[in-house]
């Protein structure tokens, strides 16, 4: 589809951003309008400097940055591709608990359990968390994840009732890619980022008997709050982690 050329902004106030990053901001804005679909190539460095009426060099530092936030994938000899949470290296980008022994690809995907899924009126901190007024629709969707039959993660997740309109736990269970791939293939809702909080606890005698612990076993509490495009909240997760076979590992740097 033909476009015409974009332009750019001069820099005639104090907030003025640097050229690529106005680049960058246009790119992200056509990633966000499903323009180029996870998986599939972006125009060419040249294409795209041709229809922002800017150097080759300048988009090429907006994509820089773009596939250092894991947004798009550079692939030798092929192109520029969207970012896909089904591919292998994306997949476990968000999950950060790893065995002991092994490593998560040694270990395999994990066996899935919906426990529940149904809609509801969000809480004030539900509400809170995805820009969501109290009262809105969301789903809540309930499960637990088991590594070689034990029972390892539970995990709690709220959803905005609008973007996901139509998700059920039947149609959870017959998916057996990750959760966020299933997310960007059938509601066109790719998560971008992430922010986590981090604590110990004990669980409730529910959330013992899910995880077949006691309940003075601790455990690792995980609150996420995952983003799309332009920081919208998409997702509330609560996770409980053992850690008697796993450890939380995060690479910095």
């Amino acid at each position: 589809m033909a476009t015409s050329p974009t332009t750019v902004a001069e820099p005639s106030t104090p907030s003025f951003s640097p050229l690529y990053q106005q680049i960058k901001s246009l790119i992200l804005q056509s990633l966000h309008a499903g323009e180029w679909k996870p998986g599939e190539p972006i125009p060419s460095e040249i294409d795209l400097a041709a229809r922002f009426r800017v150097s080759q060099g300048t988009v090429r530092k907006a994509i820089d940055e773009l596939s250092a936030e894991n947004l798009v994938v550079r692939r030798q000899g092929k192109g520029t591709f969207v970012a896909t949470h089904a591919e292998q290296h994306v997949q476990y980008r968000f999950l950060k608990l790893v065995p002991d022994s092994g490593d998560v690809d040694s270990e395999g995907p994990a066996e899935r359990e919906i426990v529940d899924c149904k809609r509801q009126r969000a809480s004030a901190d539900v509400a809170r968390a995805l820009a969501l007024r109290t009262g809105d629709a969301v789903l809540q969707v309930r499960r637990v994840l088991a590594y070689r039959g034990t029972p390892t993660i539970l995990e709690e997740l709220w959803l905005p009732g609008t973007p996901f309109r139509g998700l059920t736990a039947e149609r959870l269970t017959a998916w057996h890619g990750p959760m966020y791939a299933l997310f960007e293939t059938e509601f066109g809702v790719r998560m971008v980022r992430a922010e986590e909080k981090i604590r110990a606890v004990l669980p409730d005698p529910a959330q013992a008997a899910l995880l077949q612990v006691v309940t003075s076993t601790p455990l690792l509490s995980v609150e996420r709050v995952a983003y799309t495009y332009h920081d919208t909240p998409m997702e509330l997760r609560r996770g409980l982690y053992r850690t008697d076979t796993h450890h939380y590992r995060n690479d910095l740097g």
